[in-house]
């Protein structure tokens, strides 16, 4: 379908990166707070340093099979049959997680920025900039994201320097004052957003990459960046805001832009925080809808999986309209059911793809 696509090694770099901070610009820091309190952005570094073993896993299976992608993987070392049911569940996963981010970017605007916009409209819209790319293939993909992965940066540091004078020390004190265990528990629910979901990118590494020896320390590298920017953002929300506003806001990042005030002229400029979120949201989102368009041409071992885009596009649009009556009903069910199933198909199902293949390499030698 896609024999003669690649991109760079730095591309694919910006791709893991908007991947793993996506909704975690403005969402990730009160969940953490919630549960750790003033040790939520030491909870972001352990959550960090675990992730990289993930990415390990993830680069383990692509050394194996580097001209495969996550599906064709399934199909090769589970057979036909259950390595078919393996990817579907795969596909569900990247459908209804495009579903859910829709939900939220919806969700957003609706409260903060478009009031009277219906939620269809706005996803709809979203929706259609998402199938247009995905249309347009990978390559298109990847130079969108180079092109905006600076504008993406330049807001984040322009929010770091604007908002460093509110920084109170005081508020993330004392540190380490939440056990082990909670750290630990805590940690659990950000690896789900940046690493245990970025198995949706085995869609592209290392099939569509050019140096697969570069895109691995791209992996590695683009975990590491986004965790520093989840720490950093985290560690200014809790230190600004303090642990009560931070864990009572469903959006803090949004919250921290909101409190700039730079002598009473420079203020009000959260529709920049807004901006940097609607990019890594975009491309995350974008990513998942390949991963379950592409993901069932293969599976259907069809010839072209452009066709696809239109009527999955209809169906994620329609799924984030009904699968979520509220944003409480949401959190509860990421928090529950969600994190059992990215677990499910983001880790166990690789783990059981690698003792699948190294009990079936030795018996092989065996013969």
């Amino acid at each position: 379908m896609m024999k003669n696509v690649k991109i760079s090694s730095s591309q694919f770099l910006v791709l893991v990166t908007l991947f793993s901070v996506g909704t975690s610009v403005l969402i990730v820091p009160s969940a953490l707070a919630a549960k750790a309190k003033q040790d939520a952005w030491v909870v972001a570094i352990v959550s960090t340093v675990i992730g990289l073993f993930i990415i390990w896993l993830f680069c383990l299976l692509a050394q194996w099979f580097p001209q495969l992608t996550f599906v064709q993987m399934n199909e090769k070392i589970l057979g036909k049959w259950l390595g078919k049911v393996a990817s579907l569940l795969f596909v569900l996963m990247c459908l209804l997680y495009a579903s859910t981010l829709l939900y939220y970017s919806a969700t957003f605007l609706n409260t903060h920025l478009m009031p009277n916009t219906p939620m269809a409209a706005l996803n709809i819209l979203m929706v259609f900039v998402i199938v247009m790319g995905v249309r347009l293939g990978l390559e298109t993909i990847a130079r969108s994201a180079e092109l905006l992965i600076f504008w993406f940066f330049f807001l984040f540091i322009l929010l770091l320097i604007f908002i460093t004078p509110e920084v109170k020390v005081e508020n993330i004190q004392p540190i380490l004052e939440s056990s082990p265990k909670t750290i630990l528990q805590t940690s659990i629910t950000l690896l789900e957003v940046t690493a245990i979901n970025a198995i949706v990118l085995l869609m592209i590494f290392p099939a569509f990459i050019n140096n697969i020896k570069q895109a691995k320390k791209a992996f590695f590298i683009g975990n590491l960046l986004s965790g520093f920017i989840i720490i950093i953002l985290t560690f200014y929300c809790v230190s600004v805001l303090g642990v009560y506003s931070t864990e009572s806001e469903l959006y803090p990042g949004y919250e921290l832009a909101q409190r700039i005030n730079i002598g009473g002229f420079i203020q009000r400029i959260e529709a920049f925080m807004a901006a940097q979120w609607i990019i890594a949201l975009y491309f995350k989102t974008t990513l998942y809808f390949y991963g379950a368009v592409y993901g069932f041409a293969q599976i259907m071992n069809l010839k072209e999986y452009r066709s696809l885009t239109t009527p999955f596009g209809i169906i994620v649009v329609v799924l984030s309209l009904i699968i979520y009556p509220n944003v409480v009903y949401l959190q509860d069910w990421i928090a529950t059911t969600g994190i059992l199933f990215s677990y499910s198909i983001g880790l166990f199902l690789p783990l059981l793809l690698i003792v699948v293949y190294v009990i079936r390499k030795k018996l092989m030698k065996q013969i």
